[in-house]
């Protein structure tokens, strides 16, 4: 009886503590969730606020590309494309067996459509085709309630109104890789394009704008379920990359390249020599940039990448060339600076010799005695042999740099290579050798380890013509609306004396205005458009000394890819020069037989158009283009 008792109390004294226990637990939950849904209700009000809206990204309108009179070169349409999310639209292989009839799909594209979407949440659209022509987009609306989960939206597509003719230039947009990804969130978005080459990469800051924002309503599994927008200051939209102004004349561009075409693989450059604006820079064969924008297809690249012409390569700045005779103008300038008179007569009997090594003149038989005005005008190389070794490599080296030579020119271009001026530092450093006096007489007439961009030999003829230190640009003004450029004020004087530049623009004259001069079947006739210039023929082989008795072989003989490269560089007008060419035809042969009447049309052209001085309203005038 009374162990009963006793454990009646154990009971009773545990059941308190329980209840006691069970008591303070609940005091606690009631306690946290007054402080919860009472005291602190509005705090977690904003946060379940806050976890439902979610912000979205709204693309800006990229800016567009226009040249020196504002007609269009890059701008936007709109772009239809098709999507599908696959929640909806149920057996997704069966829909885009249906949507095929309309709009072309491959089954490599059905593969990858399928892939994407079941990487993404099942409401989360995803892109079957775009750039969908009205007709495709007008079949899929009207059959759009036997295709569930498709729709139509609309974005922005690149259009490059001159396609191949300013390809190198402009360049082009294309999808974001991976490479690109560097924290901005616009590069994230679907569909997202930027630039990849020529000016559309250069600029792509400018011509990109500015991303808007909009504010969406989501479930717990990120659904849009409204729009949460309506003067909301986290709201924004986007705002519209810069218009970028080109010193580019479109329609002088046309000409350039429609004049190169006639070449297998060329290169021209058009100058201003007062301001450095460039005025046509063109490479053959170019390619299509549309093609970039919508895709490549394997094949397709596969033809550009393969093809031995290098159509994708932007020869103007990135093809590096001896410079042949057209180096002849630097040699001569340094051999003044170094005190050399240039009425000094050299004798030339169609060879030169240092030490056992015989160095040939292109002439034959030589051309006698003559001085530097003479050695200009028939491109003797004797005379510049005996003068680059009068005046030495490091002064050669150091008055080409001068002319833009070796080194980058600065131009705003992507791409561009720096070409070669070797001195006895650069000899030493990278073959660890001297330099051998048997290696000067190339570089007197351009060859040996020269090698020049066609841009920089365009540079380096506006510095000789105008005596100013141009840097090449493209860029005039980015723009909003319809304001008129600034103007690009003149480039610096050099500091060379204006006797010097004297002697070599009257043997330039000579070239093409004397009878005898290598280049006299390409003058300009026409009173006042009269040009100076220089030839070049640079050698892509070596000539043995046996093929020099026996005769060498000419280049209509030879294969293609060992023919010589023909160059040929001018300014015009002679009495106040504006602008400077340079045309560069690869295994051309003869500087003066094929790329002497190419520049005679361009600098005839560029002339006749006067792109510097003619305004756009009085091309509207003349041409009723905008």
């Amino acid at each position: 009886m009374n162990q009963e008792k006793v454990r009646s109390r154990v009971f009773t004294r545990r059941a308190a503590f329980l209840a006691g226990g069970k008591l303070v637990l609940l005091s606690a939950l009631v306690g946290r969730m007054y402080q919860l849904q009472i005291v602190e209700s509005d705090r977690y009000t904003v946060l379940a606020k806050d976890n439902s809206i979610s912000p979205r990204l709204l693309p800006p309108m990229r800016g567009r590309i226009l040249d020196r009179y504002g007609i269009p070169l890059a701008e936007n349409d709109q772009n239809y494309r098709v999507e599908v999310i696959s929640e909806k639209a149920g057996d997704l292989q069966q829909i885009l067996a249906e949507l095929s009839r309309f709009v072309p799909l491959t089954d490599n594209d059905r593969a990858r459509i399928i892939a994407e979407a079941q990487r993404k949440q099942s409401f989360m659209p995803t892109i079957v085709s775009e750039n969908l022509s009205w007709h495709q987009v007008a079949a899929v609306e009207v059959n759009a309630p036997d295709l569930p989960g498709v729709s139509i939206e609309v974005g922005q597509r690149r259009r490059y109104t001159q396609g191949r003719t300013t390809a190198h230039i402009i360049g082009y947009v294309a999808a974001v890789s991976e490479d690109d990804i560097n924290g901005d969130p616009i590069l994230s978005m679907p569909g997202f394009r930027i630039g990849k080459n020529g000016i559309e990469k250069q600029y792509e800051t400018d011509l990109r704008g500015k991303a808007g924002q909009t504010l969406v309503e989501v479930n717990a599994v990120g659904r849009v379920v409204g729009q949460k927008c309506k003067e909301d200051p986290d709201c924004r939209d986007p705002v519209a990359g810069n218009d970028l102004v080109l010193s580019l004349d479109s329609d002088l561009q046309r000409f350039v390249q429609e004049r190169l075409a006639t070449e297998l693989s060329a290169s021209a450059v058009v100058l201003d020599v007062q301001t450095g604006d460039v005025l046509a820079l063109s490479s053959t064969p170019t390619y299509d940039p549309t093609i970039f924008t919508r895709g490549l297809t394997v094949r397709e690249w596969q033809d550009l990448s393969s093809d031995p012409l290098r159509p994708l390569a932007n020869k103007a700045i990135g093809g590096e060339y001896a410079p042949g005779s057209t180096f002849k103008a630097v040699v001569a300038l340094a051999a003044q600076k170094a005190g050399i008179d240039p009425s000094r007569h050299v004798f030339c009997p169609g060879v030169y010799s240092v030490g056992n090594t015989r160095f040939h003149c292109w002439r034959k038989g030589g051309h006698g005695t003559v001085d530097m005005w003479n050695a200009l005008k028939l491109s003797c190389d004797v005379f510049f042999y005996d003068t680059a070794m009068q005046t030495g490599i490091d002064n050669i080296a150091a008055m080409a740099r001068q002319f833009g030579l070796g080194q980058p020119t600065g131009i705003d271009l992507p791409g561009e290579r720096r070409g070669l001026i070797p001195d006895s530092n650069w000899k030493r450093a990278t073959y660890n050798e001297p330099w051998y006096p048997g290696e000067t007489p190339s570089a007197g007439i351009g060859q040996g380890f020269i090698t020049a961009t066609p841009l920089q030999l365009a540079v380096m003829c506006g510095r000789v013509a105008s005596g100013r230190a141009i840097v090449p640009h493209f860029r005039r003004a980015s723009i909003i609306g319809d304001t008129d450029p600034p103007p690009v004020p003149e480039a610096p004087e050099m500091d060379i004396p204006k006797k010097h530049f004297d002697v070599v623009r009257e043997g330039m004259r000579r070239v093409v205005n004397d009878q005898g001069g290598t280049a006299f079947r390409s003058r300009i006739a026409e009173p006042g458009m009269e040009m100076a210039a220089k030839t070049g023929t640079a050698q892509v082989r070596h000539i043995s000394l046996s093929e020099h008795l026996a005769g060498v072989r000419k280049n209509e003989n030879l294969p293609w890819q060992q023919r010589d490269h023909a160059l040929f560089i001018a300014f015009a007008p002679v009495a106040a020069p504006q602008y400077a060419v340079c045309v560069v035809v690869e295994h051309g042969g003869g500087g003066s037989a094929v790329a002497g009447p190419i520049v005679h049309d361009i600098m005839l052209e560029t002339q006749r158009r006067n792109p510097s001085r003619t305004t756009g309203a009085q091309k509207l005038a003349l041409t009723g283009d905008p």
